[in-house]
């Protein structure tokens, strides 16, 4: 069963819900008019092996859901963004399952 698209009301009440997380609009790969709105977080961790350890956390999340985000390591930081590709880059309640995951993940790891 495919996933639906949440509404924009949708969108804001599960948003409400996740401090530090915000919503990024971006041209679609395919160039045109139409922008792909992403759900993002930015995280800052204590040391490079602390950041690269969540990054291994969360991509166990990852497979646990069967969804994947853009996750990209830095130093000392770990950015994510996801929507889900399947619903035409809409925002999806598994978009938002999987940033409740990571956000109980973050503390444990030192994420701020």
């Amino acid at each position: 069963m495919p996933l639906e698209p949440l509404s924009q009301k949708e969108i804001e009440d599960r948003l409400a819900e996740l401090p530090g997380w915000s919503l990024t609009s971006a041209p679609t790969a395919a160039g045109d008019a139409a922008a792909e709105v992403k759900l993002t977080r930015a995280y800052g961790l204590p040391s490079h092996f602390a950041a690269t350890a969540f990054v291994v956390h969360v991509s166990q999340v990852q497979e646990e859901l069967g969804h994947h985000a853009e996750l990209t390591l830095g130093y000392n930081t770990v950015n994510l963004a996801v929507n889900t590709h399947s619903a035409g880059g809409a925002l999806t309640d598994l978009d938002f399952e999987l940033a409740r995951r990571v956000e109980a993940l973050a503390t444990g790891h030192g994420a701020e």
